[in-house]
Order: structure tokens, then C-alpha cells, then sequence
């Protein structure tokens, strides 16, 4: 039996065909895309609707991207080029400076706020495992490691993996929420009072519960911007005590 000539399931382990269409080109399909994401969600997304946006039958997709999967991966890794990591300048030899925790959450907000702005990526990153090959995601690796390494952490890895795990749990709910209010089709702080009056009423009986309620409606954005950095805060301040002395 011949070999298959593209073993591994990536869009970036695939040579690309010569386009017989120049109008229509691969970054034009994978911006079409993001477009239909960010305004409809992962379950919208065919290739055919695609199609139809760009004024061309699904066929005419398949002769740049092979599948849907192959789609994603591509949209994942442009919206990858969004995010901002901050150059290593700052910790040459100097593993007391806080530049390194500045720095780390400077790319942690920046990757926060793109996967707000994209929603869906959150929840792919979480299905897939971040298994990306793309140009985008790689350079965005290679600068979070250098920053980690820059720093002194022993396991870069790791503390990457760390970081990028807490990043990805809070936006995956975050967006969620985001989503639910948006099909609701009003503000959030009027979303938030709306319910409120329920979520007091059923804390109520539960003493400690109660104790953490506050009243959301009042600045809902700098209330998640503060349980982000929050949780940030703690998750850096684990790694801090993973750094030689």
C-alpha cells in the first residue's frame, strides 16, 4: 500500500495547490471567515455559507482549503498574529526585577482581550489543546518563551502552559457570558439587574455566599477586568517562587 503523502492532520503538513482562481485566494477566504465567526459563531461556519459570502460555490473553497478543520486552522493562526508579546529586554541576568511579571501581563491581557474580540477561540484552543502548527501561533510560542526564559524559569514550558491555561479558562466563560448577553439584546449592567434581583434571592439562605455578592450591574467591564487580574496576580505570583534565588 503507497504511503499517504500527508500524514499528519494539518493544514501546515499539506503543500499548497497553485490557485486557478487568482480573485480568490486563501487569506481572503480565512478573513471571510473570521468575519462569519466573530458575527455568527463556530456552528454558522460552513462551506458552503462561505461560499455564498464570497460569491463563489464551495468547490471553489475546496481547491484552497481541503476542510472545515483545515479552515480553523487557519483562522485560529491569523488571529494569533493579534496578539502582543513584549520583547525580553528587560531581565538580562536580573532575575529579582518585576519586568518579567509586567511583561508576561502584558501578553496575558493582550491574548484575553483577542479572544474576546474573536469568541470563539477560546473554546478551540480548549478542544484542541493548543495542537497548532501555524506561523502565527509558533511565533507567539517562540516570543512567551523567550520571555519566560529571559526571566530565569527553569520549565519556560510549563510556565507557559500555565499562563495560557488560566488565559484561555477565564475567556472561554468570559466570552460565554459575553455571547448570552449579546443574543439578549441589551447592555450588560441592564442584562445583570435584570437577573440580579434572582441571584440575591437564591444566595440569600447561603451565608458565605451572600458575603461575595456585589451589585455587577454597577461597572460590569471593570469588574471582570478586576477578577482577571486577580486570578493573573496569583497564578504569577506561583510561578515568582519557581525562579533560582
Amino acid at each position: 500500500m503507497a504511503a499517504k503523502t500527508n500524514p499528519i492532520p494539518s493544514v501546515w503538513a499539506r503543500q499548497q495547490r497553485e490557485p486557478d482562481q487568482p480573485a480568490l485566494s486563501r487569506a481572503a477566504i480565512v478573513r471571510e471567515a473570521i468575519a462569519m465567526l466573530d458575527a455568527e459563531g463556530i456552528e454558522a461556519l460552513s462551506m458552503r455559507k462561505l461560499g455564498a459570502r464570497l460569491n463563489a460555490g464551495a468547490t471553489s473553497l475546496y481547491r484552497h482549503i481541503a476542510t472545515k478543520d483545515e479552515l480553523m486552522e487557519l483562522a485560529v493562526d491569523e488571529v494569533f498574529a493579534e496578539i502582543a508579546v513584549p520583547s525580553t529586554d528587560f531581565a538580562q541576568g536580573d532575575t529579582d526585577s518585576p519586568g518579567w511579571r509586567a511583561a508576561a501581563t502584558e501578553a496575558a491581557r493582550s491574548f484575553r482581550t483577542t479572544a474576546l474580540r474573536h469568541p470563539w477561540l477560546a473554546s478551540v484552543l480548549g478542544q484542541a489543546g493548543l495542537a497548532y502548527l501555524g506561523p502565527n501561533f509558533m511565533s507567539f510560542s517562540d516570543r512567551l518563551a523567550a520571555l519566560f526564559t529571559a526571566a530565569g524559569h527553569p520549565e519556560p514550558s510549563r510556565a507557559i502552559d500555565t499562563v495560557a491555561s488560566y488565559v484561555i479558562g477565564m475567556s472561554t466563560t468570559e466570552a460565554a457570558w459575553l455571547t448570552t448577553v449579546a443574543r439578549s439584546g441589551e447592555t450588560e449592567a441592564a442584562f445583570i439587574a435584570r437577573l440580579m434581583p434572582a441571584a440575591q434571592r437564591a444566595a440569600a439562605d447561603h451565608s458565605h455566599l451572600a458575603s461575595t455578592q456585589t451589585d455587577a450591574s454597577l461597572d460590569p467591564v471593570g469588574i471582570r477586568d478586576s477578577k482577571f487580574a486577580y486570578g493573573l496576580e496569583v497564578v504569577l505570583d506561583g510561578l515568582a517562587l519557581r525562579l533560582p534565588r
